[in-house]
């Protein structure tokens, strides 16, 4: 008995504070200090006990959030989604600003791009191979027909050389072995 195993997805929505956190650090090392602490909450949050912060990926939009106005002034508190799938732990930040929902959107309408590009391409190839079974089926089928035409002319070319074999020995038979139109007479016996 096969059993389906369905990957165990949880969504779960929190606020970071991060101004507690990042003020007692030195100014040029806030933003990267704000990064470690969010991942120090999810882990502390989702129970990784191993402390392992590897797990924990963070989304390019969240990154660019916390550095957008520099490694010395990151923002006071985040709204972040955890993704928690098999073996990994994805954090997204929530509410996008205009900006940077600008730029998902593009990505994604340039993924669209490239995955159309690749299907496009895909069907292309399909097609190419359509073509290329075709040809070579009519190959085949023409290669069977030259070789249905050989046998067809070899076959008469051998029934025309027996007749004419045939018609030789017939010219070659003396006249005696020939039997004749009519039958002479003869004369009558005494």
């Amino acid at each position: 008995m096969e059993q389906n195993i369905e990957s165990t997805i949880k969504e779960k929505i929190y606020v970071i504070p991060l101004r507690k956190k990042t003020i007692n650090t030195a100014r040029y090392k806030r933003s990267k200090k704000a990064i470690n602490e969010i991942k120090k909450f999810i882990a502390r949050h989702l129970k990784i006990y191993d402390k392992d912060y590897k797990k924990i990926k963070i989304d390019v939009f969240l990154n660019e959030y916390i550095w957008k106005r520099g490694a010395r002034k990151p923002p006071a508190k985040v709204k972040v989604k955890t993704i928690e799938e098999d073996n990994s732990i994805k954090v997204e930040l929530v509410d996008l600003p205009k900006d940077l929902l600008f730029k998902k959107q593009r990505l994604e309408k340039r993924g669209m791009k490239i995955q159309d590009n690749l299907k496009k391409k895909e069907t292309l190839e399909e097609k190419e191979r359509k073509e290329e079974e075709k040809k070579e089926e009519i190959k085949e089928t023409e290669e069977k027909k030259e070789e249905l035409e050989k046998k067809k002319a070899a076959v008469i070319k051998s029934t025309q050389q027996f007749e004419r074999a045939t018609a030789k020995m017939k010219k070659h038979l003396t006249k005696q072995d020939k039997q004749p139109k009519r039958q002479r007479r003869m004369a009558l016996q005494k």
